[in-house]
């Protein structure tokens, strides 16, 4: 009877995280449209949507207009109910975002600081984290936590930074990052953040590869799935690997014996496709690189046109494997829809099996993308617990 019980009461908190889940998918909903959506009862949802309400979740918008009955009532989420910040750690600046249920981006900033694994470093980032949230976050709001986006190999436990060769860390305990933070705090690697923030508010996704193509080269395996819904925030959205180090796309061998890459071995992926290929051409300039491109500067062309047959590689060896679609994302994502279309071109050239590229997409979040996913690593252990 007990069992019974136990598990009566976990279907209950499944069917209300789902109802919240999908009224916030939507600016304004009806509970018969949650209800039909969602396969559960009419009275299920009432009764789910009172406790939303209670728990100051959800909240009424009016009505709809009639279609010859009763004039549905019209239920929201509260999205400012709660917020998180994520923080972006990379070798050359940090990037901060507030986020909210809305599960968007709200503000955004970014400022440069050369990585220091020091107190000096560490303090200095707290106190520019403290800044932004006084700066964005009302007194008295209620306040999650942070969600830390690393470019290196997190363990299961979330304690401790086993590997990043782009900030020249090993075995480094997650608490000495955040030792000055004074809010709950959530470490998560830099790909696995953006690849989780591009697919969040899709209420069903395909199976994808997040190819993350920034200072250093990485990238995650998007896996199919209809709703999040688990115990953990990336449940199983996200394939991790055995040992938490899956899609280092940057570390396959793109030309044996070839360029020397940063982790010490030669002809890798990064060394090729990393955007810090292309902004060197401009003392670190990324953008500037690309409107020299645009404007048809003889010395970026034959660069860029290297840069996309190496990418048409890795891309095809990827479609290969996975059999899926590739959103290309990071910097280089930022600034490469106009040249689409020659990336396809390239990828449909070396396909076994297909004519087209149509399976090649661009990043939808052109700033802050592993910020953003970091913060709503915090966003989604709130709502597994509603």
């Amino acid at each position: 009877m007990k069992n019974k019980r136990a598990s009566n009461i976990e279907v209950k908190k499944i069917n209300r995280n789902r109802t919240f889940r999908y009224i916030s998918k939507f600016d304004r909903i009806s509970k018969p449209e949650i209800a039909a959506a969602l396969g559960i009862s009419l009275p299920t949802v009432l009764q789910n949507t009172k406790d939303l309400i209670s728990l100051g979740l959800v909240q009424e918008a009016g009505e709809f207009q009639s279609t010859g009955g009763r004039k549905a009532s019209a239920i929201t989420i509260v999205k400012d109910a709660y917020t998180a910040i994520g923080i972006d750690i990379t070798r050359h600046h940090i990037g901060l975002v507030l986020t909210d249920l809305s599960g968007r981006i709200l503000i955004h900033e970014r400022f440069y600081k050369l990585f220091e694994n020091h107190s000096t470093y560490y303090k200095e980032m707290a106190q520019r984290v403290q800044q932004f949230k006084v700066k964005y976050i009302p007194e008295g709001t209620r306040f999650l936590g942070y969600g830390l986006s690393v470019p290196g190999i997190i363990d299961k436990e979330n304690k401790t930074i086993l590997y990043s060769h782009a900030l020249n860390l090993s075995n480094l305990p997650c608490s000495t990052v955040s030792q000055f933070i004074q809010d709950p705090c959530v470490f998560i690697n830099d790909a696995n953040s953006a690849g989780f923030a591009e697919i969040y508010h899709e209420s069903h996704f395909e199976n994808a590869i997040y190819l993350l193509l920034s200072q250093s080269m990485g990238g995650t395996f998007i896996r199919e799935n209809n709703e999040i819904l688990s115990d953990e925030p990336l449940g199983d959205t996200l394939y991790m690997g055995d040992n938490n180090r899956s899609c280092e796309f940057g570390h396959m061998t793109l030309f044996p014996g070839g360029l020397n890459c940063y982790c010490g071995k030669s002809g890798c992926a990064d060394s090729y496709c990393s955007s810090k290929v292309l902004s060197r051409e401009t003392k670190g300039d990324l953008e500037a690189f690309f409107k020299k491109l645009a404007s048809g500067d003889s010395q970026m062309q034959p660069i860029w046109e290297e840069y996309l047959n190496n990418l048409s590689i890795v891309i095809n060896n990827l479609r290969m494997l996975y059999d899926s679609k590739v959103i290309i994302g990071g910097e280089v994502g930022c600034f490469i829809s106009p040249y689409l279309e020659q990336l396809k071109e390239r990828v449909s050239h070396r396909n076994t099996f297909e004519n087209d590229a149509s399976y090649v997409t661009v990043c939808t979040y052109n700033v802050e993308s592993s910020a953003l996913g970091a913060a709503l690593v915090q966003i989604e252990r709130f709502i597994n617990r509603i």
